[in-house]
């Protein structure tokens, strides 16, 4: 634990985030949902979309880009597939709301698409993939953003890191890549800032046009690397136009005229494996892919291979026996919000 960090236990983060949210006025039930989804996020490793973001939400709340009293609520139905509106609610209460519907209508017709618009930032996409996978549902979620990364070969940023997400239920452990389609989530570049490091590889541009993994200089203009160069920023148009088209709301393009990044678009979209009556099938295929990619000669001695999610499982055990080591300048903005 360094200088600038404190050890925070998950069941005292919680509680205080808990009172956090009651103070603005959300329910109890939506209150606990917050603060355990902020809490679970962090305990994953994932402070850039937990703790960390804990004071920019309350921000939001208070200049009137999240509403507390707005929930999402279905707008249209084509059979497995539904529309849904935000409202501009709470990211997190409204992917969850959505989460739970795209798994109603998987276990119904086997797969199930809920497309939302207006919502807010659904901080970790990766909290919605473990809900679809506890319910034995496979899922691939997505949203767009504010635009965030040049168009490849462009100057300014015209397209967002767009996360996409995908998990697959498996007993010893589900499967869950959760990754935004910047080499680095803006969040972890905000991170690594906070903790005054330099980012371990090229994030994105400087002000003077080169790629720089000085966090401080990328995050002047904001224009992220996309994952394999033009590749991705492809595959980030593309997320974008899905994400507008299936639910009917807004492209990157309308959330760059607001002055926050806000009626966001997002899919989810899950399918229920128990139709084909093969579990023990699936299982044992789904182990064969891990044990080999888990069973390959290391590049350097110290290294290893990990499915995806199995580093941030790991880390969550770590963190649930020592306590979180959280910012302390990030804990102190809470701990004046709560007051």
């Amino acid at each position: 634990m360094s200088d600038n960090t404190i050890q925070i236990s998950s069941n005292e983060m919680e509680e205080t985030l808990l009172n956090l949210f009651l103070k603005y006025n959300f329910s109890n039930e939506k209150a606990q949902l917050l603060a355990s989804t902020y809490t679970e996020s962090t305990l994953y490793g994932v402070f850039s979309h937990g703790i960390n973001r804990v004071p920019l939400f309350i921000e939001y709340i208070e200049n009137g880009s999240v509403k507390v009293d707005k929930e999402a609520e279905k707008v249209a139905s084509f059979g497995s597939i539904e529309r849904w509106d935000g409202h501009q609610g709470p990211g997190i209460i409204n992917a969850t709301k959505c989460t739970d519907r795209a798994i109603e209508l998987a276990k119904e017709h086997g797969m199930g698409l809920v497309a939302l618009r207006n919502n807010n930032h659904w901080m970790r996409g990766g909290s919605y993939a473990r809900q679809a996978a506890d319910a034995g549902c496979i899922s691939i979620l997505f949203t767009n953003t504010q635009p965030n990364m040049p168009p490849w070969g462009g100057k300014d940023s015209r397209t967002g890191n767009n996360p996409f997400v995908v998990s697959i239920p498996r007993k010893a452990g589900h499967v869950i890549l959760d990754m935004a389609i910047s080499q680095f989530a803006f969040g972890k570049i905000n991170d690594y800032k906070l903790r005054g490091k330099k980012l371990p590889f090229p994030g994105g541009w400087d002000e003077n046009d080169e790629l720089s993994n000085d966090p401080e200089r990328i995050t002047l203009k904001e224009r992220g690397l996309p994952i394999g160069y033009w590749k991705g920023s492809a595959l980030s148009i593309i997320l974008d136009m899905l994400a507008t088209l299936l639910s009917a709301g807004d492209s990157t393009f309308r959330i760059s005229q607001r002055p926050f990044e806000t009626a966001v678009s997002q899919v989810f979209l899950c399918i229920y494996p128990g139709i084909f009556g093969d579990q023990d099938l699936q299982e044992r295929l789904i182990n064969e892919i891990i044990d080999y990619t888990h069973n390959v000669e290391p590049m350097h001695p110290e290294d290893r291979t990990y499915f995806p999610g199995e580093r941030s499982s790991q880390t969550r055990v770590k963190y649930e026996k020592e306590g979180i080591p959280v910012s302390s300048k990030v804990w102190d903005k809470v701990m004046e919000l709560v007051s």
